[in-house]
């Protein structure tokens, strides 16, 4: 194969189009900041969002529980259904 067809007539034509091509492998693949870089960071960036707004409602029950629980009664009640709490004279019996 004769390289001399493949070069075009203006030389800087050549020399541009190859650092071009350089610098766009360099861009996309191998540099820190590439493109793929990007392309995982922005789906970090997004997996934790999802991950804030979930958190950020279970924060806003939290904060209704606690208010709840601020009244014995809520608070006793509360006991008996999540731990099983009991009063002294009690039994307690599961039925599922």
């Amino acid at each position: 194969m004769n390289f001399r067809k493949l070069k075009p007539k203006n030389s800087y034509l050549f020399a541009y189009l190859v650092i071009s091509v350089f610098f766009l492998i360099w861009m996309i693949f191998l540099d820190t900041h590439s493109l793929l870089v990007h392309l995982e960071l922005s789906k970090e960036i997004d997996n934790l969002n999802e991950r804030k707004i979930f958190l950020e409602s279970e924060i806003e029950k939290d904060n209704k529980l606690i208010l709840d629980l601020n009244n014995i009664d809520s608070l006793e009640k509360f006991a008996r259904e999540k731990y099983m709490h009991k009063k002294d004279n009690e039994t307690i019996i599961i039925i599922e």
